[in-house]
């Protein structure tokens, strides 16, 4: 398997270069865009690609107002904060996902509670959250609390690991049921779609990252889509360090974040914007592939759920058993085809060891077996 799959992607990508897990593609109008900021001088945090950008996001994804940042993580601090939790909270979330969904909750002084994951989305599961709550969780008052800690739960942070929707509407009832209010971590799901509906869009508030790995990039960059206008307008303030609009008097009524993103990533990202419809078009093709090369083998491809359609951010196979995740990663990286595990689970990190946490058998199976495989977008020949 290890050589046929190297062989394959050599030929999908057509070079005997280093193939990376994912890449940037500039193919567009971003010299251009970029040289206009350079040119305007207006390359920092005020100029007119940054309201562009936010307005296309907010066009494509169907959300009520979105707000762009410097990058993800400061986009679910930034959706975190303007949902109410605060130090001490507790915040429902999966221990599969990359650590800054936690690194969050670190620096907020909030504690993770890590729920095990689905096997159908690989992001958080809802029958594993509600078995949790049952056993774990009271209302008091209207509050959801951990009876042994007596701390408020806050707030449900699913991912939709690897662009892959969770299950939403199972997640939005228990939410409801126990007064949680749900940010969705759409990181890695631009462009992924729950039931119709982009992903993003169905909790009041979610994140979104431009990585430079990501399915388009500014760079760095990130961006909160929110669902209450009203609320968009005070994360707007809030991201840009609560200043109160003046021609020249320097007045903050709150103690806001210098969030901006900058004009010249704003730009990048307008351009980005412009070829996603053909990237998505791209990566969907390739996952396909992908999915024929493996069948009759005993790897399995991770296909998006019958509910959702998913961006295929990065593509990622399910091997056998740990072994075989070994071989494979080993003989895949010294041929030059970038391949990696997937994320060590957040509760084997020193600095979460010790958080709340249900059983997490199924986070385990996966972490055991999961390889991400080259996702870039190709056009097939």
């Amino acid at each position: 398997m290890e050589q046929n799959l190297v062989k394959f992607v050599r030929e999908i990508y057509q070079t005997q270069d280093f193939i990376p897990l994912h890449a940037p593609t500039f193919n567009g109008n971003e010299r251009a865009y970029v040289c206009d900021t350079i040119d305007s001088s207006f390359v920092s945090s005020v100029g007119e690609f940054v309201e562009r950008f936010e307005k296309q996001m907010q066009i494509f994804t169907g959300s009520a107002k979105t707000i762009a940042t410097v990058n993800g993580t400061a986009a679910l601090h930034t959706a975190l904060y303007a949902a109410g939790v605060r130090a001490g909270d507790l915040v429902i979330t999966q221990a599969l996902t990359f650590v800054a969904t936690s690194n969050v909750l670190y620096h907020m002084g909030a504690e993770p509670v890590f729920i095990d994951v689905s096997p159908v989305s690989m992001g958080l599961c809802p029958k594993a959250m509600s078995s949790w709550l049952e056993s774990e969780a009271e209302l008091l008052d209207n509050q959801c609390v951990h009876k042994a800690s007596q701390k408020t739960i806050r707030a449900v942070v699913p991912v939709h690991t690897f662009g892959h929707p969770v299950e939403l509407d199972e997640l939005l009832t228990i939410c409801t049921k126990w007064n949680l209010v749900m940010i969705e971590d759409a990181a890695e799901s631009l462009g992924s779609l729950y039931k119709g509906k982009h992903t993003g869009t169905l909790a009041p508030l979610a994140a979104v990252s431009f990585n430079g790995n990501k399915i388009i990039t500014t760079g760095g960059g990130g961006m909160v889509l929110c669902q209450d206008t009203k609320l968009a307008a005070r994360i707007k303030h809030i991201t840009t360090t609560a200043k109160v609009a003046h021609p020249y008097e320097f007045f903050h009524d709150e103690a806001g974040f210098n969030y901006r993103l900058p004009n010249l990533n704003a730009a990048l990202g307008c351009a980005q914007m412009e070829k996603l419809p053909e990237f998505l078009t791209k990566k969907r093709a390739l996952a396909m592939a992908y999915k024929t090369f493996l069948m009759g083998s005993h790897f399995h491809f991770f296909s998006e759920p019958g509910y959702a359609q998913s961006n295929y951010w990065l593509n990622a196979i399910v091997c056998p058993d740990q072994q075989s995740r070994e071989q494979l990663l080993t003989h895949t990286n010294k041929a030059g085809v970038m391949t990696r595990p997937i994320w060590k689970l957040m509760h084997r990190l020193p600095m979460f060891a010790n958080a709340l946490r249900g059983d997490l058998n199924q986070s385990e199976w996966f972490e055991a077996r999961v390889v991400n495989i080259p996702s870039s977008p190709v056009t097939f020949k």
